[in-house]
């Protein structure tokens, strides 16, 4: 272990985490870290370099022969100790959560909670691993199925969900037997190290899991590394179609997990009020900094304006303000630059001509006047050919569309470039149903405004929101995290036949 004594997040600086302690950075370059509530530095992180990068890729070689030869059964209680230390710090790194990115504190720990869930998957990984078999799949010839590691995996991960995205990724491939590099987004690094912390802490050996901070050197250093096999990334469309086609010509296994609009379908039998509420949470939750948040309403006839009505009503009403604080609803964005990305696309709306009904420009929150704050916005009778419905916004911005009829509502989703995620709202099984056969996304809310799969499942969208075959967690991650090799057997006795000169049919 390097350096066991220090820590890997102190009050002004992070480290990098590799083979099993903290470790400085070889390269000059180095990042801020700030809290965006108070709109102030609060620590600095370094930039890996590919030297940095390389020593990480050979820790996780030099541990994985080691760790992939071990029974899934001792990596299952490596995980079930991680996993007890997880729930028992949730509420320290829900914190360290807020203080990075500026989410409320049950926000956090409900996410923290939702990445623990996968932790609690993979310590199932035993069973997991099972394979398949054949007796006498041709005379006296058995065939069967195993379930390998790829190797060392790596993950790329957004300023978002500190916790929950890399938890989609890492406990999953380690249990399979892989070793791990995590870049977290530099934004929001000391989570990822904690976590880090706490797996050694449960006996993880020294080099299955690091973790490297940096911006695009650091990633391209990670993707022309011949050493890593396989690489999960969570982030913007274009990144995600870039990490794609690099991996894919170097060679590596890859998923890219990329942006999204996601819409809500609002049919007029919906219950209103409840429709409103649920609207609001999955809208402004997070300050809509959140891959399934929803950021289009499809309004479909007579329902449109009492429902903008009362959204306007209730996303008025949000109390806004540091994500600590007792009450607060909705906290900052996340950097001044995103910020201020966000205003202007509330400036583009305006001259776009959409309604804006309730402006979030200019919010100011006493006694956190340098923090970078946005108010809820929300816009009316907006166009697919407007820029703020065809660009995924991340901010705490909700449009309105309008349709006529379930069938125009559902063409309009369709020919969205993005398929994330989307929700209906209706009392009608019938419409409910079709919806969910027809639409052309990867997960579906039926009444569930953020319908976000359970460890158990797989979580990924369809279109420009994932390039790959896998989604993460749930049995695809278990598939993308190892190989499957078939073997087929015969034990030779004297019956057996010569061997022969023609395609063997086993039969």
């Amino acid at each position: 272990m390097n350096l066991p004594n220090e820590r890997a997040v102190s009050q002004d600086s992070v480290s990098l985490w590799v083979n099993g302690g903290a470790l400085p950075s070889t390269s000059p370059r180095s990042g801020v870290v700030t809290n965006p509530a108070a709109g102030k530095v609060i620590r600095h992180v370094p930039f890996a370099n590919a030297q940095d990068i390389d020593f990480a890729v050979k820790a996780a070689s030099a541990a994985l022969p080691a760790w992939r030869a071990a029974p899934p059964l001792r990596r299952a209680r490596v995980m079930q100790r991680f996993l007890a230390l997880m729930q028992a710090k949730q509420k320290e790194l829900a914190q360290l959560v807020s203080e990075e990115h500026g989410k409320t504190l049950p926000d956090a720990l409900g996410s923290v909670q939702r990445g623990i869930e996968v932790i609690e998957f993979a310590c199932g990984i035993p069973h997991l691993l099972k394979g398949e078999y054949t007796e006498n799949a041709g005379s006296g010839v058995d065939c069967h199925t195993l379930r390998q590691p790829v190797g060392v995996c790596a993950g790329i991960t957004p300023f978002n969900f500190p916790a929950m995205v890399p938890l989609w990724m890492f406990p999953v491939a380690i249990a399979c037997g892989n070793t791990f590099i995590l870049k977290p987004s530099e934004k929001v690094p000391s989570t990822s190290m904690r976590m880090a912390e706490l797996f050694t802490e449960a006996g993880l050996p020294d080099g299955v899991f690091n973790v490297v901070h940096g911006d695009r050197e650091a990633v391209d250093a990670i993707l022309d590394h011949p050493g890593i096999h396989a690489v999960s990334f969570v982030g913007s469309t274009p990144i995600a179609k870039y990490i794609y086609e690099t991996c894919a010509r170097n060679g590596k296994r890859v998923q890219a997990l990329g942006g999204a609009k996601n819409h809500a379908v609002v049919l007029p039998d919906a219950d209103l009020e409840f429709t409103a509420d649920a609207l609001i949470g999955a809208a402004y939750g997070s300050a809509g900094e959140r891959c399934m948040a929803i950021s289009a309403v499809v309004a479909v006839g007579a329902i449109g304006d009492p429902l903008v009505r009362m959204l306007a009503d209730k996303a008025k009403k949000i109390k806004v303000g540091p994500g600590d604080a007792e009450g607060v609803e909705m906290g900052p964005l996340v950097s001044l630059a995103h910020r201020d990305k966000v205003a202007g696309y509330i400036d583009t709306g305006v001259a776009e001509g959409a309604k804006l009904v309730l402006d979030g420009r200019n919010k100011k929150i006493a006694g956190y006047e340098n923090g970078f704050f946005l108010g809820t916005t929300l816009f009316d009778q907006v166009k697919p050919g407007m820029k703020i419905y065809q660009d995924e916004i991340f901010g705490p911005v909700l449009i309105v569309l309008r349709a006529d009829t379930l069938d125009a509502a559902i063409d309009l989703v369709n020919a969205n470039p993005y398929g994330n995620g989307t929700a209906i709202f209706t009392n009608s099984g019938g419409a409910a149903r079709r919806f969910a056969e027809e639409i052309q996304v990867g997960m579906v809310g039926v009444n569930v405004p953020i319908p976000v799969p359970m460890s158990f499942y797989s979580f990924g969208g369809w279109k420009a929101s994932l390039f790959g075959d896998l989604n993460v967690h749930g049995t695809e991650g278990v598939k993308f995290y190892t190989r499957t090799k078939v073997v087929t057997t015969r034990w030779p006795h004297d019956e057996t036949p010569a061997a022969g000169f023609i395609m063997p049919t086993l039969g």
